[in-house]
């Protein structure tokens, strides 16, 4: 399925690595899944509402004498917007590079560290998550030429390792191996992707993890690394021609010097790249300065016949849709006229495969759970469309096609089908799937009986399986080995009724047969936006925390997809108070159910699920025993002046509206930060290369709560990472920040010390 890449706060892609599809799908589970996530964010899972709580001053575990905050001097700016003035004083903190800045983020680090080294249960959760995470991952395979493309990481390495082999039983042998290139994990290996015929290697790098991108080129035969260097790519895909002469990818134009992080993205065009030629003469394919904050990708069909060119609106999940006839794929012509298909930007238009000129198109045209329609490229007119599949319970997350068939990934309520289509529309069969769980890395040729997909759940460390339409037969081609006994845990799915009646569902997922006596210490995760699904996936941190007698929950909130288009529109733009509604329902369904109460319930989220947070503390800071937002966007009057912010304007709106703004003013962390109130404990984190969600979001909101705690006992805490980004961090420094966070969560949840025998 064709996604932006990367442009929403928590990305689709959310740490941008593992392959670009044929049709620019990214691996959206590459982190998710299987490359060593954390629950603590990227990652890319009936009741009576319970009491409000009153302000516990005197609950939880005293912070540590001589607490005492760097100094952030508060200016006097004041923004007006509409007449309404708003009060800045921490807006100079936006100016990443200053040493004012720069000395205030070292004090607030030493400050942090020095807490958590005073948590006695921090050592022991940083040896046993190291001791978790050290197993063997690996990814689904991409087949191209005959060959199985495909990442590996042996257990703790930084980076996962790209290996390649001769077909399903051939010995694979390393290929680009990330670690080489850096060490200490501080260049990223920010994607990759196979030409046709497997000749080439595209992969792409980024230092810190940032969104910036080089793209570089290697020999799959002989590990060479051509002196090709395509730069300032962003939000990008590359896509081969099929006579391995070139391949198509977007950029924007270079940022001005020493602003890369923070400079605001605009007029991206799509361009072809010749191999064996300097950037300069790369040739451009689209461009539309009419539309500068619309993103533009070009992706090529199997056989190399078309291009198919995506335009969005930021991160709207609506988009037009134009095709170029390459004409020969081994002589194509790359700058073939482009002819439009779909422009009233009024759907989502995705093309997974076509027979001759017919095209099999993904799309919510009167469909808000989606559809599968046979659409003739002659005359692409909906009155002229054959339902292939039509809209049913699931909202169908992903299609393409293997073996002349088509393959549907759909979620119901959040959990993954797998279904095999004829394109008559005839159903074949539905895949039988190991437990409540998420199908993702969905890997198939048209050409080909091979299937390749991963499959995970909170319970089910992440598996690869390779499904062949010549015996109709599925087979595990990768299961990890774990250091972790599942049995005496469950998740279960649970429906809460949210402050305006709206029934919301939810994974639990704790001990079998707990006493629902409150005592439980708790996490609540949950990201809700960009209609994003946080479905069940595994990670090495979860057993830590059910170890340690904990519980842990994630509500799938409005905003996201877990119905649907109309799901996402209820808590989008003006309806975003349902999100947070949704959550703190969701808490109080925990509380009213007897999983725990306020002081033992922590809330984590991260990028938009940070804002979460952000909002949920200011608006019901006496729920929560403890918070922790990663990487939050919590300036919502000025979060689309910096990097790409101006994309998420259809998800949030702006303050350059006036109706926006006031609901933005309404619930914007920042600015609803209350001199006097007693927050919840509270931990922060951001990263210096984070050009998704710059960090002065994070450095304002802990400013500014570190100014207003009115409860002394209750620390606020920042913890500033370097070289790494939005969604990227090498495995060392996520096992630590984990083990910070988790540490912090247990600590003020009333988590005394490791579990028996231990």
């Amino acid at each position: 399925m064709r996604q932006v890449h990367g442009t929403d706060p928590g990305g689709r892609d959310e740490a941008g690595r593992g392959r670009r599809g044929r049709f620019g799908r990214l691996a959206l589970y590459a982190t998710v899944l299987w490359a060593g996530a954390t629950l603590l964010g990227p990652q890319i899972l009936a009741a009576v509402p319970g009491p409000v709580h009153a302000p516990h001053q005197g609950e939880g575990p005293a912070a540590p004498a001589g607490l005492d905050y760097p100094k952030a001097h508060r200016d006097a700016i004041v923004d007006t917007y509409f007449g309404t003035k708003v009060p800045a004083p921490y807006q100079w903190m936006e100016h990443l590079n200053s040493p004012q800045v720069k000395r205030w983020v070292g004090e607030e680090n030493r400050l942090t560290d020095a807490y958590l080294a005073r948590i006695p249960l921090r050592g022991w959760i940083q040896k046993r998550l190291t001791k978790l995470w050290n197993y063997a991952k690996q990814g689904a395979p991409v087949e191209a030429g005959g060959k199985l493309f495909f990442e590996r990481n042996s257990g703790l390495q930084n980076q996962s390792v790209v290996c390649v082999q001769d077909g399903l039983r051939a010995a694979p042998r390393i290929l680009l191996d990330p670690n080489v290139i850096s060490p200490d994990g501080s260049i990223a290996l920010a994607g990759w992707q196979p030409a046709e015929d497997g000749r080439y290697l595209a992969y792409e790098l980024s230092v810190g993890g940032s969104d910036w991108e080089t793209i570089r080129l290697m020999d799959v035969a002989t590990g060479k690394v051509l002196p090709d260097e395509v730069r300032w790519v962003k939000f990008s895909g590359v896509s081969w021609t099929n006579d391995d002469k070139g391949f198509f990818y977007s950029r924007y134009p270079e940022p001005p010097k020493g602003k890369a992080i923070s400079e605001a993205v605009r007029d991206q065009k799509l361009y072809y790249h010749r191999l064996g030629t300097p950037q300069s003469q790369d040739e451009l394919i689209y461009a539309r300065p009419d539309i500068p904050e619309w993103s533009i990708s070009g992706n090529v069909t199997e056989d190399g016949r078309y291009l198919f060119v995506y335009l969005n609106h930021g991160t709207a999940p609506e988009n037009e849709l134009y095709v170029a006839d390459l004409g020969d794929p081994a002589k194509p012509e790359v700058k073939a006229p482009l002819k439009p298909l779909f422009i009233k930007n009024d759907a989502q238009y995705i093309v997974f495969g076509h027979a001759g000129t017919t095209l099999f198109v993904q799309t919510t045209l009167d469909a808000p759970m989606g559809r599968i329609v046979a659409v003739p490229l002659a005359d692409p007119s909906p009155m002229h469309w054959r339902v292939v599949v039509p809209e049913g319970k699931g909202v169908i997350s992903e299609a393409t096609m293997a073996d002349g068939k088509i393959l549907v990934n759909s979620q119901v309520v959040a959990t993954s089908r797998l279904a095999i289509y004829g394109t008559d529309g005839r159903k074949f069969a539905s895949m039988t799937m190991p437990t409540l769980g998420t199908v993702g890395g969905l890997s198939a040729r048209n050409d080909s009986p091979d299937v390749y997909y991963l499959f995970t759940s909170f319970l089910y460390p992440t598996r690869v399986y390779h499904y062949d339409f010549r015996n109709g037969k599925t087979a595990t081609l990768f299961a990890p080995k774990v250091d972790f006994d599942a049995s005496p845990y469950e998740t279960r799915q649970v429906f809460y009724t949210s402050k305006d009646g709206t029934k919301v569902p939810m994974f639990i997922v704790a001990k079998k047969g707990l006493k629902l006596d409150g005592t439980h210490p708790t996490v609540l995760y949950s990201y809700g936006g960009f209609d994003i699904t946080i479905t069940p996936s595994f990670s090495p941190s979860l057993p830590v925390w059910l170890s340690l007698g904990g519980v842990y929950a994630v509500a799938n909130l409005r905003g996201g997809a877990a119905y649907g288009e109309a799901w996402h529109r209820a808590g989008m733009l003006g309806n975003k108070q349902n999100v947070f509604d949704d959550f703190a329902w969701a808490a109080k369904y925990l509380i009213a159910h007897g999983y725990t109460r306020s002081r033992r319930l922590g809330i984590e989220g991260y990028s938009n699920g940070g804002l979460l947070i952000g909002a949920s503390i200011t608006q019901h800071p006496e729920l929560f025993g403890a918070a922790y937002a990663g990487a939050g966007v919590m300036d919502m009057l000025r979060y689309q002046k910096f990097s790409g912010g101006a994309m998420w304007a259809p998800e949030y709106g702006t303050s350059d509206d006036p109706k926006a703004f006031k609901w933005l003013l309404a619930y914007s962390p920042l600015q609803n930060v209350r001199k006097g109130v007693c927050y919840p404990p509270t931990i922060l984190t951001t990263a210096d290369h984070d050009d998704r969600v710059v960090p002065s979001h994070t450095y304002q909101l802990t400013a500014a709560l570190q100014y207003s705690q009115g409860c002394s006992r209750h620390p606020i805490l920042v913890h500033v990472e370097t070289n790494t980004s939005h969604g990227y961090m090498p495995t060392d420094k996520r096992i630590a920040q984990t083990a910070d966070v988790w540490a912090f969560m247990a600590h003020n949840l009333g988590v005394s010390g490791p579990p028996a025998g231990h």
